[in-house]
């Protein structure tokens, strides 16, 4: 550690309590590697006001959209490893870009260090109320019989949720049309208006455009149904791949960055997402809080990595 990076984190190594207690005059920047109305965005607003009271600092989201996730997670990779700066993404950007880039300007398992898991939501597959299928029988069978015809809507190619649609219309034996919108929202916004047809994306940012008519649900990802639609299946149940896939949402931080510090943050995300109206609001948006620490969540986004590098591998993607 430099001397400069050493008087930095001083306060945190010395006394992590005196700084808890009394603030910080530097604000904590959460950056967020999407435009703003995604999955990520909606977790860091809503927990962000619980974490200024808890850290006692100003607490403010960085909205740096770009390359595939891969602009702001390089912005914090590259950022003073003082607990000042941090990342929270869909960890689907650390484990599918080494697979996707044959150069990335950061190594995502040397140059980020893990802190916390903050949540997973399964994913929704939703289609346009227009669209004439109900059920995940009669979408399998209409992709299938009209080649090219449905325009699926996503954020970015080799993203987990268009790698699970890929998977899914692979075994439908179907072709679908891809169409691809700067963020998350953007292609759930498409699909509502019937500028596109189909789309798979986290229940966060999906399920409200589903309990108000704008989409008509049709599986849901994860081992059981939401309670907020409970007559929609889990892919489990329709025999379709890719199952378990979703949105995790994760808490990195600068490498090198003081183990006292990692813990403090890890702290205090997990208390945060442990007040009661955090948890009710984002259970109510279909999400489990998940608060692994470090280590877990290292352990994960290794075996996050080789699964899904052997998908991109097999299918030949490349994004340069």
């Amino acid at each position: 550690m430099t001397r400069r990076r050493a008087l930095v984190a001083a306060p945190f190594l010395l006394a992590p309590a005196m700084a808890h207690a009394q603030g910080s005059d530097r604000p904590l920047r959460i950056v967020v590697p999407f435009p703003p109305g995604g999955t990520s965005d909606l977790v860091a607003r809503i927990i962000q006001p619980e974490l200024q009271r808890l850290l006692g600092q100003v607490v403010v989201v960085d909205n740096r959209g770009g390359a595939a996730g891969n602009l702001g997670a390089d912005h914090v990779a590259k950022s003073a490893p003082d607990g000042t700066t941090v990342l929270l993404t869909d960890p689907g950007i650390l484990t599918t870009s080494p697979s996707l880039f044959a150069r990335l300007p950061y190594n995502p398992a040397t140059d980020l260090d893990p802190v916390s898991m903050l949540i997973y939501a399964p994913y929704i597959m939703a289609v346009h109320p227009g669209m004439p299928v109900r059920n995940g029988a009669e979408l399998a069978a209409y992709v299938k019989a009209n080649p090219g015809r449905v325009n699926f809507a996503h954020s970015g190619v080799g993203a987990l949720n268009h790698l699970t649609a890929l998977v899914v219309v692979q075994h439908w034996g179907g072709e679908v049309t891809e169409v691809f919108y700067r963020g998350g929202m953007l292609g759930i916004q498409a699909a509502a208006t019937g500028e596109s047809q189909l789309i798979v994306n986290g229940a966060t940012a999906t399920l409200p455009f589903v309990t108000d008519g704008r989409l008509r649900a049709i599986a849901v990802t994860g081992p059981r149904r939401l309670a907020e639609i409970p007559d929609v299946p889990t892919f489990a149940e329709l025999g379709w791949p890719a199952a378990e896939a979703g949105i995790w949402q994760a808490l990195m931080a600068p490498a090198r960055t003081p183990a006292p510090v990692v813990a403090r943050l890890h702290q205090a995300f997990a208390e945060a997402l442990a007040v009661p109206a955090v948890k009710d609001r984002l259970g109510g948006l279909g999400a489990a809080v998940r608060t692994e620490g470090p280590d877990s969540l290292r352990r994960w986004l290794a075996g996050e990595t080789e699964l899904w590098g052997g998908i991109i591998r097999a299918r030949g993607i490349r994004l340069d």
